[in-house]
Parts: C-alpha cells; sequence; structure tokens
C-alpha cells in the first residue's frame, strides 16, 4: 500500500477570483466535484477549509472560511492544496491513482528492466503511460491488461511486444 501520509495534490491555486476571496483552482485530479469530498486541505503552512467550489473555465473557483478578501486570495496565488493519501476513496480491483504508478520502475515480462514511469497522459481512449529509458529515450503504452498484466506498489511490469 502507497505511504498513507504522503501528501497528494488535488490543486493549485491561481490567482483570486473577484473581491470577496474567491480563489480560481486548477486541478490536477478529477475536477471540481471531486474537490467536495474534501472539507479541509493542507496549503503550505496552514489549512484551509473549504466553503464551496464551482467548476469555471479551465478549473473551479473555491472559496475558503480562511480567506475572505481579495488581497488573502491573492496572497496564496502558487499554493498547493494537499491532502493526505489516507484521505483518497478507497480504489476497486484495476482501479489506481496516477500519483502512484509516477516514479515506479518498470520491467518488461522477459524480466528486462526498462526504466520508470515519467508521465501519465489521458487524449480521450484511456490513459497511456510515459516510460522513460535509462538512456533518456521514452516510449508509450498503453495502460491495458494487454499492454500492462501488472503492477503494484514496487513497480509496473510491460508486455515485452510493447517496449520500444
Amino acid at each position: 500500500m502507497a505511504d498513507a501520509n504522503r501528501p497528494v495534490t488535488l490543486a493549485a491555486i491561481a490567482g483570486a477570483h473577484g473581491v470577496r476571496g474567491e480563489v480560481r483552482l486548477k486541478l490536477f485530479g478529477e475536477g471540481a466535484e471531486a474537490l467536495r469530498a474534501f472539507s479541509v486541505f493542507e496549503a503550505g503552512d496552514r489549512k484551509l477549509t473549504l466553503k464551496s467550489v464551482r467548476p469555471a473555465n479551465q478549473g473551479a473557483v473555491a472559496t475558503f472560511a480562511e480567506v475572505t478578501d481579495r488581497s488573502g486570495a491573492e496572497a496564496l496565488r502558487g499554493t498547493l492544496l494537499t491532502v493526505p493519501r489516507s484521505a483518497l476513496p478507497p480504489l476497486g480491483e484495476g482501479e489506481y491513482y496516477h500519483h502512484d504508478l509516477l516514479g515506479l520502475p518498470c520491467v518488461s515480462t522477459d524480466g528486462t528492466a526498462i526504466g520508470h514511469v515519467a508521465a501519465i497522459e489521458n487524449f480521450g481512449a484511456g490513459d497511456i503511460l510515459e516510460i522513460a529509458k535509462p538512456d533518456g529515450k521514452r516510449f508509450m503504452v498503453p495502460m491495458n491488461v494487454r499492454a500492462v498484466p501488472a503492477w503494484n506498489d514496487d513497480g509496473v511490469t510491460v508486455d515485452a511486444a510493447f517496449v520500444e
């Protein structure tokens, strides 16, 4: 199981919105709705209590109890909003959180070490793992059972036929 206390970044404060302390958020997770599952976020060395959040252009707009005016909101620009890994909803069979896969070592089904998961993209047809090889070259594989037959906290196994 991944480190339960590891902070997971769900959003970043992009700046102020209006004059009443609302903030614009850049989202890294599922969207504005997903943030409603959490009442308190770590924001650097302080905690912020979520009062409201709504979808907006390129992200969301949120109100926090501790932020009541534009200057307070503006002062938080660039702040990451995190929750402990343990606060995330449990995963079902075959599900994964992107941040749990990032950085994991990859081996092919023939046992060859092939690099590590450098990024996860989704262009509309499902997740794609970008794997960085030791020589710096990268290749992509679809995150499906044919290409990636197994993964856990220790690493990702890629079918040898998909290794470039």
